[in-house]
């Protein structure tokens, strides 16, 4: 069996691969396989420089979305109330014509 050695990178790389996600609009998975490196690694890097920055972690922007998310749930399920709504009272003014 042959030992793998570690592969080392520089903070210029680490900084350029977290601003393809960042910035560029890469998925993390999609610019991993892009530079070849494993996702975990890029995920790492993204996690330790906000870390750096004083950002809060990524579940700041979470508790946002999962409010919009919920939002966004009632107001598909009222419309499909409303239009099964419809949809009986279109079926039965046919029917009564």
């Amino acid at each position: 069996m042959s030992k793998q050695t570690r592969r080392k990178y520089s903070d210029e790389f680490k900084a350029d691969a977290v601003s393809l996600v960042e910035q560029e609009g890469y998925g993390v998975t999609e610019a991993a396989r892009r530079l070849g490196i494993d996702r975990s690694c890029l995920d790492r890097w993204r996690r330790e420089q906000r870390q750096q920055q004083g950002a809060p972690s990524s579940s700041g922007g979470r508790d946002e979305r999962d409010q919009e998310l919920r939002q966004l749930r009632e107001e598909n399920r009222k419309l499909k109330t409303e239009r099964d709504i419809l949809k009986k009272a279109a079926f039965f003014a046919n029917e009564s014509s």
